[in-house]
């Protein structure tokens, strides 16, 4: 008889052999999340029937929110079709469907699709793409990808290699081939005597000088986030540094990435972020999370035909994952696509997203803790201080973010946090509610994250930490 939910062990650890995931990330002992029941909309219930608010659409993924009946009935459609099929023996109807209706939302450009399980196998097959074209294009020494501190990338070795974290790479950096970093444009704590259009710009000249002292024969490409996500909570640089990054990779022949991982599939309200600045389109793009919003593990990465002509003429592309163009995960993929379209999801994400920045802000002026709101579209973050009026940070032994999250559970609303770097350069909470979220229900997240973080101010000041130099 299997054990009913007041029996099931509440601590990590204290649990039937096999266990649970969770125990790879806490120490024994540590008390258990709630544990997931069903969804709804922009809301998830746990066995105990708590509602919870998904202010942070899980992990910037339920774009379109949760248990919709057309994305389900087009999983259950295709399952009873097929669910697996080896690309490179047969050709899928959904990948093929897909790979046009997502190159025609990306716009001019982007002519081609290659669909993996996820953004780090994304952005490693971007990383690989770049380099096999320089190789069958007689550049071969091209082999630095350039990438900027703070920035994430994606936790597969290669991905973790460009990723600007000093954490992982004190772990992980010794079984990989070390990538040249630069400085991203933070916009809330910009250096003496910069704005921060002067800071970004100086930003981007630390890439060119960095090119140029690597030997720009020696560098293949320059990945970004286009708006940041966990390393940088949501910051958005001004428009110049983006025409001047393009410039400047035109100039030395560098490959220009965007990782759009958490920005892309219409969450910035734009299907791509890159759409925002138009002369500064990048060579390659990578996709994830929203792009099959949850319902199936899916990432993609977006070419130009020049670059995939090349290699494929070259014999073919040498790299491959068993699950790439899945034709389950393209069909649902596609029923995902065909609801943002169908709701106008991305001028929502726009529309909306004027509204949760007008409420966070509102938050934060009655927030003792909350100094900076930011962000573009539904993609938006608030950081965490000790001191609004010099912007101190929280020490890092308090892990803000978590704590965070521990009092929102209590209020009802889900907040994910993710902390790069261990929080060395600020505590971000990501806000990114799905797309399909209402008015009323940006008023209720305000709410709920209002209390949540009085509470949070509440233990700042009981642990003194507020006041300390």
């Amino acid at each position: 008889m299997s054990a009913s939910i007041e029996d099931t062990p509440r601590t990590v650890g204290d649990t039937p052999k096999g266990g649970s995931v969770l125990g790879f990330y806490a120490a024994k002992g540590t008390p258990r999340p709630p544990r997931i029941a069903h969804g709804e909309g922009i809301y998830l219930w746990d066995t105990g029937c708590r509602r919870f608010l998904d202010a942070t659409a899980g992990a910037v993924v339920a774009n379109i929110g949760h248990g919709n009946p057309r994305v389900l009935a087009a999983m259950q459609e295709q399952a009873a079709r097929v669910t697996f099929a080896y690309p490179r023996f047969f050709e899928s109807e959904q990948s093929i469907e897909l790979a046009d209706r997502v190159c025609a939302l990306a716009g001019e450009g982007f002519d081609r699709a290659f669909f993996v399980s996820g953004g780090s196998e994304a952005n490693e097959s971007a990383i690989k793409l770049a380099r096999q074209y320089a190789v069958v294009t007689g550049q071969s020494r091209r082999v630095k990808v350039i990438s900027r501190n703070p920035s994430y990338h994606g936790s597969t070795l290669g991905a973790l290699a460009v990723t600007g974290d000093a954490h992982t790479q004190s772990i992980y950096g010794p079984m990989v081939r070390e990538m040249p970093k630069v400085s991203a444009p933070l916009s809330y704590r910009v250096p003496a005597g910069h704005t921060a259009e002067s800071h970004a710009l100086a930003c981007a000249d630390e890439l060119e000088t960095t090119i140029v002292r690597e030997g720009a024969d020696t560098v293949l490409a320059f990945i970004m986030e286009p708006i940041g996500g966990l390393s940088t909570g949501a910051a958005v640089a001004p428009a110049v540094y983006f025409e001047r990054v393009r410039q400047i990779c035109d100039r030395h022949g560098v490959l220009l990435i965007y990782d759009e991982i958490m920005s892309g599939a219409g969450r910035t309200g734009a299907f791509l972020a890159a759409h925002h600045w138009a002369g500064a389109r990048p060579d390659l793009v990578t996709l994830a999370k929203g792009l099959a919003a949850g319902y199936t593990p899916l990432g993609a990465l977006l070419a130009p035909d020049r670059i995939v002509d090349a290699v494929a003429g070259s014999g073919g592309f040498v790299h491959g994952h068993t699950y790439f163009t899945n034709p389950l995960s393209c069909a649902v993929a596609n029923a995902v696509l065909g609801e943002v379209i169908a709701q106008d999801l991305v001028t929502r994400a726009r529309d909306m997203g004027e509204l949760l920045m007008a409420r966070l802000r509102e938050v934060a002026a009655r927030s003792p803790i909350v100094g900076d709101v930011r962000g573009k579209g539904l993609f938006t973050a608030i950081e965490i201080v000790a001191d609004k009026a010099t912007k101190r940070q929280l020490p890092a032994s308090f892990n803000a973010p978590a704590r965070l999250t521990e009092h929102g559970l209590k209020h009802g609303i889900a907040l994910y946090n993710r902390r790069a770097n261990l929080g060395a350069f600020g505590d971000f909470q990501m806000i990114t509610p799905p797309l399909t979220i209402t008015p009323a229900e940006i008023d209720e997240l305000a709410d709920l994250l209002e209390r949540s973080l009085h509470d949070l101010a509440d233990e700042i000041a009981a642990k003194g930490l507020a006041t300390m130099a």
